[in-house]
């Protein structure tokens, strides 16, 4: 075993000299990562923008699943960044790499678990979830989920393979081979959505899948970026992490014990929104309320991507500062990153609140029934937004020293204990459909924040052990 360092790495001994320029150095790549996400986001909402409104609606239905997929793999990269940074700061390389090729082995083994139910499941979960008179929007939603299944592997591998890369301080990494993956994402949606067709005297070649090519773009960027990460990792600290072998149940035990709480929290937080997502079958014009949703959280992206780089930065830095047994120093760290990611967020939730229509119009040409409600939508997200960065950038630094627990009941209490109720009655007894579910939304997501603020305050996650 590696003996403890008696002065700190480096990265973290700049740390203590300008905290503010240490938080930003790791947090810039990710922001910039996050940047080109929202812009394939939105180009890929405007793509299907071009197709009938069906379309949308199948996406809005499928976002459950996919959001439920890939925040169990977000989970699992909670646990491989908080023991390989903890393991960084302490100076003990054997202890990462090993952390690193066995979050790997675990991650892989539950992308190919999840992506067999997700196909296998699809066609039931998109009879429950769409409206039942909207057949075609059904046959669509089945087919995107079966098509984002045969890709959920190589997404489970991505995440963890990038979260040990944080956890050693490596963020511009996966901002290159991320990056290059959304860019291979992007040419593919133009080629898989659309049929081919003439530009400019030009013919442009296309195979007319419409969603469904959306997912088969999304899967094979990702299968090519999973490929692109396990050659890469070898020629880093990390080694042989992309070598798989079956977990060992020790370090499956250490692991899960910071994973199985964020994925809890993730599965409760999907399952918060598909709830949602069914109580909206019943208002008023149920398929533009279900079709708002993914173009509302797309265009939202935009206000809190920052805040998801900053968590990020606070995740390795925190987890860092706490393997150099230095708590002080990782709450400082949290605290400069979510200030940071409140002002930021303040500054891009202003214009989004002001010229919302606008913006669904340039996504929605054609569609002012839709657009009308994408912008009320935003307008509720955008007055509550700041609290959500806080929430986002204080549980990531939390989740960055092990403690999964806390955002955990954070979230169990503002999600079922607040939302959900809160939008039964808004929709339901008071009448006030949609509007009522966006109200509920936007006033949970601020109280998330609030209770986040008061848990990292307190500072029991300093004494947890990973």
């Amino acid at each position: 075993m590696a003996q403890l360092a008696e002065s700190p790495p480096p990265e973290l001994q700049r740390a203590l000299e300008h905290p503010s320029r240490t938080v930003w150095a790791l947090a810039w790549p990710a922001v910039a990562l996050n940047s080109l996400q929202v812009i394939n986001t939105l180009l890929d909402r405007f793509f299907l923008g071009h197709l009938p409104r069906s379309a949308f609606t199948a996406l809005g239905g499928a976002m459950s699943v996919t959001f439920l997929t890939f925040s169990i793999a977000m989970a699992l990269s909670t646990g491989a960044t908080a023991i390989v940074a903890r393991a960084f700061g302490a100076r003990n390389p054997d202890e990462y790499r090993e952390a690193s090729r066995q979050s790997f082995g675990l991650s892989w083994m539950s992308g190919i678990v999840l992506g067999a139910l997700t196909v296998v499941s699809a066609p039931f979960v998109s009879r429950l979830m769409m409206p039942p008179e909207n057949q075609e929007a059904i046959r669509l939603m089945s087919g995107y989920l079966i098509a984002f299944g045969v890709g959920l592997p190589a997404i489970f591998i991505i995440q963890t393979l990038a979260g040990s890369l944080r956890g050693i301080g490596d963020t511009k990494s996966p901002m290159v081979i991320s990056g290059f993956q959304i860019l291979l994402h992007i040419v593919l949606n133009i080629l898989f959505i659309f049929p081919t067709r003439t530009w400019n005297g030009m013919v442009l070649p296309g195979l007319g899948l419409g969603v469904v090519g959306a997912a088969t773009a999304l899967a094979t960027s990702a299968w090519v970026s999973a490929i692109s990460y396990a050659f890469y990792c070898r020629k880093t600290p990390l080694g042989q992490a992309a070598s798989f072998h079956v977990p060992a149940p020790d370090w499956t035990k250490r692991i899960l014990r910071i994973a199985v709480p964020a994925a809890t929290m993730a599965v409760l937080r999907v399952l918060s929104l598909a709830v949602f997502s069914y109580m909206l079958k019943y208002v008023p014009n149920s398929s533009v309320a279900i079709a708002t949703l993914p173009v509302a959280f797309g265009i939202e992206s935009i206000m809190f991507m920052p805040s998801f780089g900053l968590s990020m930065a606070a995740s390795a830095l925190v987890g860092q500062s706490l393997g150099m047994k230095d708590p002080d120093r990782a709450e400082r760290l949290g605290w400069i990153a979510s200030h940071h990611g409140a002002l930021v967020t303040l500054a891009l939730s202003i214009p989004i609140f002001i010229f919302a229509p606008q913006i669904g119009n340039i996504l929605l040409e054609g569609k002012p029934e839709l657009v009308a409600e994408v912008a009320l939508f935003l307008r509720y997200l955008s007055v509550t937004e700041v609290l959500f960065a806080y929430a986002m950038v204080t549980m990531g630094a939390m989740q960055g020293a092990g403690d999964t627990v806390r955002p955990l009941w954070i979230s169990v209490f503002s999600l079922w204990g607040l939302r959900v109720p809160l939008a039964f009655v808004l929709i339901f007894p008071f009448g006030l459909g949609a509007t009522g579910a966006w109200i509920s939304m936007s006033v949970t997501q601020g109280i998330q924040g609030i209770l986040s603020l008061i848990a990292f305050k307190q500072g029991a996650w300093k004494s947890k052990k990973v």
